[in-house]
């Protein structure tokens, strides 16, 4: 069985229009919304075989509070170019390459390639991943191979904004 959560990153700053994309930085609201999601994630008692970011500022702050948030090493966070600006096929090529040995896996990463991967391959009916939402999926499938291209067994979905802090199921 394997399970994969999605989360894109927290809310970014567009402050100085300067700043090149890859480089922007959380704003306030996002600096807030991660330590919250961090804190959901620890008490929904998920544990994790790998995170894995975007190299983007936004994408890997946002892992690092996370990470912190359930007392995952931040050195032990896997940071990878190929997350930036993904698209589904991007993502679905790149789950499927996820190292066999890993069941549990957390991908932080962008939109729109993130809300396109769950709605286009899995079917899923999300308009849009909120800025620090998750999307938790399991899997019946032994292989990151055939995940990537079944339906999961089941799918849930939080987001800041979700005033019941529990996750909504999808399937």
């Amino acid at each position: 069985m394997k399970s994969l959560v999605l989360i894109r990153h927290a809310k970014s700053s567009w402050d100085d229009p300067q700043v090149d994309d890859h480089d922007r930085p959380l704003n306030a609201r996002g600096l807030r919304n991660a330590p919250d999601m961090g804190k959901r994630i620890s008490d929904y008692d998920i544990s994790f075989d790998t995170l894995i970011s975007s190299t983007a500022l936004r994408a890997r702050t946002t892992a690092e509070i996370i990470a912190r948030s359930i007392d995952w090493p931040i050195e032990r966070i896997l940071f990878d170019s190929n997350l930036y600006h993904a698209s589904a096929t991007d993502l679905q090529n790149y789950i499927r390459r996820l190292h066999h040995e890993f069941s549990s896996v957390a991908l932080f990463g962008h939109n729109p390639g993130m809300t396109n991967l769950v709605t286009n391959l899995w079917g899923l009916p999300i308009n849009n991943i909120p800025t620090c939402g998750m999307v938790g999926l399991e899997f019946s499938e032994n292989s990151w191979n055939e995940v990537s291209s079944v339906i999961p067994i089941r799918a849930q979905i939080d987001f800041p904004k979700n005033s019941s802090g529990e996750r909504i199921p999808i399937i």
